[in-house]
């Protein structure tokens, strides 16, 4: 409706005692003072007060720089890599595992890099602090710290698959991205125990838990052969020369020799033909002293791929045949730290 000439010049006129007492009165209803409106924040509030998501973005802020460093990482530029790493703030042993589990994440989903990233935690280890343990003990240092990360990945090869996730890809193709998963992981732990950040004790502690049994009925699962083919083969030439290596591994060779052939109640043989002919080639591997012929290459600098076809190319130039094929030691130790 229309407002009259009288409504406005009401309105302009300064509000009587009465409607001034009438508006107290609104306002005592409410439970709402003037004071309450403008009191000032007391010192338990100020301290009380804390931004919830800080917390939070530093820890999304340092996976994304750990992250986009490790995108970039070649064998051409560790070095560059653990210098740009080295410069990453690490407040406490947590933010020290997040970079180590961003590590290995990568070098078990990228296993053709698996030395690159073990030659990067090699450089890392002595570039981090030690930091005090929640619990009192011993500091956790870089070493421990990757000690404590490969035991909580050992235990997941170990454990069953529980996974109920079966809508965008079928059993078949779960079990073998699980089975490629655990394959690199034996492999990744393979070269940090060549790079001396795993000792033999554990290696040997790992091996024989994926084979022998307290139980002389029980059988290991074939991933868990598997594992064991894949972790032997990358340490073996090294695991070999030491003491309790060799025990370890008469042992275990010893026992998977004894899997090759094993039968079940039925008469049938117990593993299939693939992994019988996996111990085979591993127990092979051995008796020739841990010489290997390999078509697939590793990760390789631009001066390593040219010297390769130098070689390729001066075999052809004498007449013989160059298959792309090489014979190395498995798992021989890096130069840098051979003796």
């Amino acid at each position: 409706r229309s407002i009259s000439s009288a409504s406005v010049t009401d309105m302009q006129r300064a509000p009587s005692t009465s409607s001034l007492t009438s508006w107290m009165a609104r306002r005592s209803a409410s439970n709402v003072s003037v004071a309450d409106l403008v009191r000032e924040p007391s010192q338990k509030d100020v301290l009380n007060w804390t931004r919830p998501s800080e917390p939070r973005d530093r820890a999304e802020s340092l996976k994304r720089k750990i992250q986009c460093l490790l995108n970039k990482i070649c064998p051409e530029n560790v070095s560059t890599i653990v210098d740009k790493m080295a410069g990453v703030e690490v407040n406490d042993a947590d933010d020290l595992e997040v970079m180590i589990e961003l590590i290995f994440k990568k070098a078990v989903t990228e296993p053709h890099y698996c030395e690159t990233y073990a030659d990067l935690v090699f450089s890392l280890k002595s570039v981090f602090p030690e930091f005090p343990s929640d619990d009192g003990g011993s500091p956790i240092t870089f070493r421990s710290a990757v000690l404590n990360i490969c035991q909580m990945e050992f235990e997941k090869v170990l454990a069953p698959d529980v996974t109920e996730d079966k809508v965008e890809q079928n059993e078949e193709e779960s079990n073998k991205i699980r089975k490629n998963r655990m394959l690199a992981n034996m492999k990744f732990v393979g070269h940090l125990f060549l790079r001396q950040l795993l000792s033999a004790k554990v290696i040997g502690s790992v091996i024989r838990e994926l084979v022998l049994s307290d139980d002389p009925e029980g059988t290991p699962e074939e991933h868990a052969i598997e594992c064991a083919c894949e972790l032997l083969t990358s340490v073996g030439y090294t695991l070999e020369g030491l003491p309790m290596g060799t025990r370890n591994l008469m042992q275990v060779c010893g026992r998977l020799l004894e899997l090759k052939s094993a039968k079940t109640a039925e008469g049938k043989n117990v593993y299939s033909r693939r992994i019988q002919f996996l111990i085979q080639d591993l127990l092979e591997t051995r008796s020739a002293g841990w010489t290997k012929k390999v078509f697939k290459s590793i990760a390789k600098t631009k001066d390593e791929i040219r010297v390769e076809q130098e070689r390729e190319f001066a075999s052809r130039s004498r007449g013989q045949s160059a298959t792309g094929a090489e014979h190395v030691l498995a798992g021989q130790r890096p130069s840098c730290l051979r003796d």
